[in-house]
């Protein structure tokens, strides 16, 4: 019988037990729990990350100059609600008024209630005095000597009487008689508008305004009278320089932004094959640019350039007229005059940032169109031959002599134009700058009641005058320095992500500063150099304004500047640039 042997194999799963044991050291195995040197890593990291994390936080985060918005908002404020008026003192003297005067103090009274009646006929503007003014009165008779001041005068340029005992040459020459009174007067430094009325025995009235701060009125008997004229000069032309609208506007003065002005002088010859003439343009800026540089300082910076075009044809119509011997344009052509095509005028090099050019041609015509004439709208021929285009400039046509005279001998020839005739296109331009500032061009002012005579000075301006455009324009610049700086304001504060650099703050500090100067000069009635002051706030707030860092940012969407980081399949941050060249990480 045969055995089979089984031999026994264990299916059972091997015993890993001992296996796993086998894998642990119990010589360094920990024995006991985490204790404290595990927080205390922890704790460290964590401290070390609070610590850092304003120093991370300051390295990215947009840097903005500190703007004083209150002060900004309270200026804004303060120009759109109110108008700013100036201090005036005016003063009225009477002479040679023995028996027909009343008493002094009711004198200074009336003349009050008139001036204030006509400056009630039109809402006060910005830049005037409106009721803010002083009236003082002076009786000057051969038997007394009395004064009455209104209001909170300080008895500035108070008349000296008796100083025109004697003196009989007030219609002979209105200069000289001029002169007198401002050496009396000392308008220059005291600053007070006066109107003088002396009681003669001629018949016909006669009223001049000098080219200081005073007038004088001869021939008036009647107080009546002579009050009711000087009010009007005091409001009418002191204030108001003969405007019948009340005021210049600020807005329309050819001043840029900046406070510059260029003045480009330009000589035109039409066609030189048939005449070229030139110019002493140096003798020009002696007779007319440097007096009036020097005058309009307070108002403006100004700058001048001269240069002298050919093959220059204008671009307007003209026609020939047998009764006058010339070619005539008229005004309807005016708008079509000006050649863009051919007259290079806007070649100015003294121009820069927001300068403002007025330009002043002289057309020389050429021999087919020769003598040419502006003709009115009522049919008159123009005496000046010129005219004005706001904000732009001036242009005169000025006729040689060759137009009457065989100019086939003179065409090769290069003339240049004579003193004479430089001297009265000087006269007309200085009468269309005159315009172009909005003050009148011709030398008479009708009133209600008479007509004045306007003295010109040798600078273009009277000093009455200079002080109506320095007010006014210290108005505008102080408004528009406030809106300038209210729209910084609002828009730095809708643009947190604005970066705003110091020069901007310093900038914003200054103009604020420089207004608040201002004001302090208006308040102290000196409008010249409340222009000054009102001219660089506003340059200084246009220059934060339009700063080249923020108008970058300005015109750039919002959306537009976050950095987004972005990791791409190599690994790499993507980068590209924004619109003002900075580097700004994107998808």
């Amino acid at each position: 019988m045969v055995e089979i042997s089984v031999t026994a194999t264990s299916s059972d799963p091997p015993n890993t037990k001992s296996e796993e044991e086998a894998d642990f050291y119990p010589n360094t195995m920990r024995k006991t729990k985490p204790g404290l040197k595990r927080l205390f890593l922890t704790l460290t990291v964590f401290i070390s990350f609070l610590i850092a994390l304003p120093f991370l936080l300051k390295s990215i985060e947009i840097y903005r100059a500190p703007l004083p918005f209150d002060d900004i908002d309270l200026l804004s404020t303060e120009m759109e609600k109110n108008h700013l008026m100036f201090p005036c003192q005016f003063q009225a003297v009477f002479v040679n008024f023995d028996d027909d005067i009343t008493a002094v103090n009711e004198l200074a009274l009336l003349i009050n209630s008139h001036m204030q009646k006509l400056s009630s006929e039109n809402t006060p503007p910005c830049g005037t005095c409106g009721n803010n003014f002083t009236v003082a009165v002076t009786i000057d008779s051969n038997s007394s000597c009395i004064h009455c001041e209104s209001g909170n005068g300080n008895g500035n340029g108070k008349w000296q009487c008796g100083v025109l005992n004697g003196y009989d040459k007030m219609n002979d020459h209105d200069e000289n008689f001029d002169d007198y009174l401002e050496s009396v007067l000392d308008s220059k430094s005291k600053r007070v508008y006066t109107v003088v009325v002396v009681n003669t025995k001629q018949e016909d009235v006669r009223v001049v305004v000098g080219k200081y701060r005073h007038a004088w009125m001869v021939g008036i008997d009647s107080v009546e009278k002579a009050v009711e004229k000087m009010a009007e000069i005091f409001i009418k032309v002191f204030v108001n320089a003969g405007k019948e609208e009340g005021s210049i506007r600020g807005e329309f003065m050819p001043i840029g932004a900046d406070g510059k002005v260029v003045l480009s002088f330009s000589l035109l010859n039409s066609d030189p094959h048939d005449w070229i003439y030139d110019w002493d343009f140096k003798e020009l800026d002696e007779i007319l640019l440097a007096p009036i540089v020097d005058a309009l300082r307070p108002v403006a910076d100004i700058s001048v350039e001269s240069q002298v075009l050919y093959h220059t044809p204008k671009s307007s119509y003209s026609y020939w007229d047998d009764t006058r011997g010339s070619y005539i344009f008229s005004t309807k052509d005016l708008p079509f005059f000006v050649n863009s095509n051919e007259w290079h005028v806007d070649a100015s090099t003294a121009a820069g940032g927001r300068s403002k050019v007025l330009h002043f041609v002289l057309y020389v015509p050429s021999a087919k169109e020769c003598p040419l004439k502006l003709q009115l709208p009522n049919g008159e021929i123009s005496m000046t031959n010129g005219f004005i285009s706001p904000m732009w400039g001036g242009i005169i046509v000025w006729n040689p002599p060759a137009c009457v005279e065989n100019f086939q001998v003179q065409r090769l020839s290069r003339q240049k134009i004579s003193s004479e005739d430089l001297k009265m296109i000087s006269e007309v331009f200085m009468g269309q700058l005159r315009q172009l500032f909005g003050l009148k061009s011709e030398s008479l002012y009708v009133g209600g009641f008479a007509t004045s005579v306007l003295l010109t000075s040798e600078k273009g301006f009277a000093e009455w005058e200079l002080d109506v455009l320095s007010r006014h324009h210290t108005c505008f610049n102080l408004l528009q320095c406030g809106t300038t700086l209210g729209s910084l304001s609002r828009l730095v504060q809708s643009l947190p992500r604005m970066i705003i650099m110091d020069e901007i703050g310093k900038q914003v500090k200054y103009s604020l500063e420089a207004a608040k100067l201002s004001f302090g000069n208006v308040s102290l009635g000196y409008s010249d150099a409340s222009a000054v002051s009102s001219r660089k706030a506003r340059a200084l707030a246009e220059d934060a304004f339009y700063h080249p860092s923020m108008m970058s940012v300005s015109y750039y969407s919002f959306e537009h500047c976050f950095a987004v980081y972005s990791v791409g399949h190599d690994g790499a941050t993507s980068a590209c640039e924004a619109n003002d060249g900075s580097a700004v990480l994107c998808l």
